[in-house]
């Protein structure tokens, strides 16, 4: 699986046999279409995906193009999530995310068991990471948070702002984060 920030873009790098394969650096090729689902907004709202998919020249290895703002394998988009990630953060219980989030009792509470110990301070890695590579000095600003989550979600948010400043470019911030993260907001590394 391969997450894209833009859908489009990523297409014509397809196209142009510019997106290389993961495993062996081959030319991805256009092969056909993931299928389509339903994925859950933060309004409430429903969006219908249906990534690519590319073939690779080299070792035939199929790969999914999967747009950053939505999660493989989950009916919610990374908004969803990370909005009961900082409620988590802030201090509230499961019951009361679902209950504003308006989803089930057991995925919010299985959300938020994807992200204990060490996926916890992986995500603070990867923000640390990718903000030290586009701006250092957001790294000096970084407060420390009340909960190992709370640092891992600043350390994500400087990430953010560091793509912003350099990029000049109004991408929603759960959908970088996705790029950050390469789709694994949940899951293990």
């Amino acid at each position: 699986m391969i997450i894209v920030l833009d859908v489009e873009q990523a297409e014509v790098d397809l196209h142009a046999g510019a997106l290389r394969c993961p495993h062996c650096s081959a030319v991805l090729r256009p092969w056909s279409s993931a299928s389509a689902r339903q994925i859950r907004q933060l309004d409430g709202s429903h969006r219908l995906v249906r990534p690519r998919r590319a073939r690779c020249s080299g070792c035939r290895a199929t790969q999914v193009l999967m747009p950053a703002w939505c999660l493989p394998r989950r009916a919610d988009a990374a908004e969803v999530i990370g909005a009961a990630l900082v409620a988590k953060a802030r201090g509230q219980g499961y019951r009361s995310i679902a209950r504003e989030l308006g989803r089930p009792v057991s995925t919010v509470r299985h959300w938020l068991r994807g992200v204990r110990g060490d996926q916890v301070e992986w995500l603070r890695r990867q923000g640390v990471q990718r903000t030290f590579e586009l701006d250092q000095d957001l790294l000096v600003d970084l407060t420390v948070q009340a909960t190992a989550l709370g640092d891992a979600l600043c350390a994500l948010a400087a990430a953010v702002l560091a793509w912003r400043r350099r990029f000049a470019r109004p991408v929603q911030a759960w959908t970088l984060i996705g790029v950050f993260t390469a789709g694994r907001l949940l899951s293990p590394p």
